[in-house]
């Protein structure tokens, strides 16, 4: 995707509520590690109302942007051009800038969560568990679309939900059942799980967890462990975290916002942990 010219550039992180979001940390690293003095990365508290308006008041030293809930889905109409990975889960969270003032819409999280699987040596799996039926399940069946070569199960609390779940698994071209949550602990023998759930919701999974996991890919970074996640490394189970995750995403809108590659992954990465540890 073209970016701008390496210059002073700013760029910034939108969302609501946006004060917990650890993206500075991580592209601000990226700069430094880049020799990128004259780049700047901010948040910004901003709501689908007031998207537009911001977006139309940006100038000419804006790079790009990384977009947040609520406004993954609410920036779509409002670009010039839209990733086909992005329009595979209606949800944009990278936003480049060009210099001719056009808006390019991508989503990273999806190959941010292979890239995060492969670096734990999780390739291909033949089938998988996903705990959960929000927006990040929508990326979770995206990313298991390009590494699951089986059936995937997803763990749902309502039938609106299933029906959901299964109209992502028919776009995605994913072989998906859906189950309720009460059955969720059988997930836990799957070869690879994703939770998906907010911070709690799977703390009495964690009693379930078998003997010899395989892989757990949790997205929640903080609080961390998960209680989930800490039994499964108790047992010797492979654990992909949220932070893994959003330090891969955060590599590609580097990249993308400014041209260079690769971006310095463990130099971001030892910067989310340090930021995470001082909460």
């Amino acid at each position: 995707m073209p970016a701008r010219a390496i210059d002073a550039r700013r760029a910034a992180v939108l969302g609501k509520p946006i004060a917990h979001s650890l993206s500075p940390v991580l592209h601000r690293a990226a700069y430094d590690e880049l020799g990128l003095a004259g780049w700047s990365y901010e948040r910004f508290e901003v709501d689908e109302a007031a998207l537009p308006g911001f977006l139309e008041e940006l100038g000419p030293e804006w790079a790009g942007l990384s977009l947040t809930m609520p406004l993954k889905r609410a920036v779509i109409p409002l670009v010039d051009e839209i990733s086909e990975t992005a329009a595979s889960v209606d949800a944009v969270n990278t936003l480049v800038l060009t210099e001719d003032g056009r808006r390019l819409g991508d989503n990273t999280d999806i190959p941010g969560m292979v890239a995060a699987l492969r670096e734990h040596g999780i390739e291909q799996v033949d089938s998988a568990a996903v705990l959960g039926a929000g927006a990040t399940a929508s990326s979770a069946l995206a990313a298991l679309a390009r590494i699951c070569t089986g059936e995937v199960v997803a763990y749902v609390r309502s039938e609106a939900r299933a029906a959901e779940m299964r109209r992502w698994g028919e776009r995605l071209d994913v072989d998906l059942r859906t189950a309720h949550w009460s059955d969720a602990a059988e997930a836990l023998h799957a070869p690879l799980v994703i939770a998906t759930t907010p911070a709690g919701t799977t703390d009495a999974l964690a009693a379930a967890v078998p003997e010899r996991p395989a892989a757990l890919f949790d997205v929640l970074y903080d609080p961390w462990p998960t209680s989930l996640a800490a039994r499964w490394s108790m047992y010797g189970g492979a654990v992909v975290g949220g932070l893994d995750l959003l330090v891969h995403q955060a590599v590609l809108q580097v990249e993308q916002m400014t041209g260079r590659a690769p971006a310095p992954l463990e130099a971001m990465r030892r910067a989310g942990e340090k930021a995470l540890a001082g909460r």
